[in-house]
């Protein structure tokens, strides 16, 4: 994929050239996951410490596989119900893989997996003062990344819909808002189930997508990362180039001047 060197995704001062980020459970075999990280093309992928335990041997096709792959490694707190309980799993992570990044959460309801917006700040306070960098996976709730923001998360990871779900950005009014209002770079994180719905939010300004079910789930894994790659890029490029406002009437793309050239007579 070309990526213009005027346009590389910065995070936390360290550059990416790819804009999408890849999870890596739920595939079929540790081969699929492979085929699809190559497939798209990804500087980075998350994986949950809770359904990994390298120190155990656990998986070592799939530590091999993330190895080899050179992307930087996400490390992420899923599972967590609590600030403490994601604090502890950073900090454990932090020593197994040697890496400060993290992508926290914390959990507050069962039924959709919403994050909880209370313990997520408290975590990443506490995390971004021990050295962390942080990138918090929040709602669409305006006032709580503003929170986040000001706690020191230089990057913000909003969800598009509820994690799984495929419904892509449910809440486009308040997603808009925080592209308008926040100055950091914001990564759509979890809800989306096509391309189509990746390359809308990269239209509207988000600086990346993040998604893992959408790849994972599908009939075919690798083809499938390489098109929501394609359109991550597409959609990047549209939102550079500028998109035509909307217009409640027709205007005519060919715009009549006089008489038709068939019509003067020469």
């Amino acid at each position: 994929m070309n990526v213009s060197h005027d346009d590389i995704l910065t995070l936390y001062g360290e550059t990416f050239s790819s804009r999408f980020l890849l999870g890596t459970a739920l595939y079929s075999s540790p081969a699929v996951m492979q085929e699809s990280i190559q497939a798209a093309g990804c500087d980075m992928v998350t994986l949950g410490l809770r359904r990994q335990n390298p120190a155990e041997g656990d998986g070592d096709a799939f530590w091999q596989i993330l190895r080899d792959s050179g992307c930087r490694l996400l490390p992420n707190t899923a599972g967590c119900r609590s600030a403490r309980e994601a604090i502890t799993l950073a900090q454990m992570s932090r020593e197994m893989f040697d890496t400060p990044w993290i992508k926290v959460e914390v959990i507050g309801d069962d039924y959709n997996l919403q994050p909880d917006p209370f313990g997520l700040l408290e975590a990443c306070r506490t995390l971004i003062d021990d050295g962390f960098k942080v990138l918090p996976y929040c709602t669409d709730d305006l006032v709580l990344c503003q929170r986040l923001r000001d706690a020191g998360c230089q990057a913000l990871m909003p969800w598009g819909a509820p994690i799984g779900t495929g419904r892509g950005l449910m809440n486009r009014y308040a997603l808009q808002t925080l592209r308008q209002r926040l100055d950091v770079p914001l990564i759509i994180d979890a809800g989306l189930g096509a391309p189509s719905q990746a390359a809308e939010a990269m239209e509207m300004g988000f600086d990346g997508v993040l998604l893992n079910t959408a790849v994972a789930k599908a009939h075919r894994p690798a083809l499938m990362a390489e098109a929501f790659a394609e359109a991550i890029a597409a959609g990047r490029k549209a939102y550079r180039a500028g998109l035509m406002q909307q217009r409640q009437t027709a205007s005519p793309s060919t715009p009549t001047v006089g008489q038709p050239f068939w019509h003067s007579g020469g």
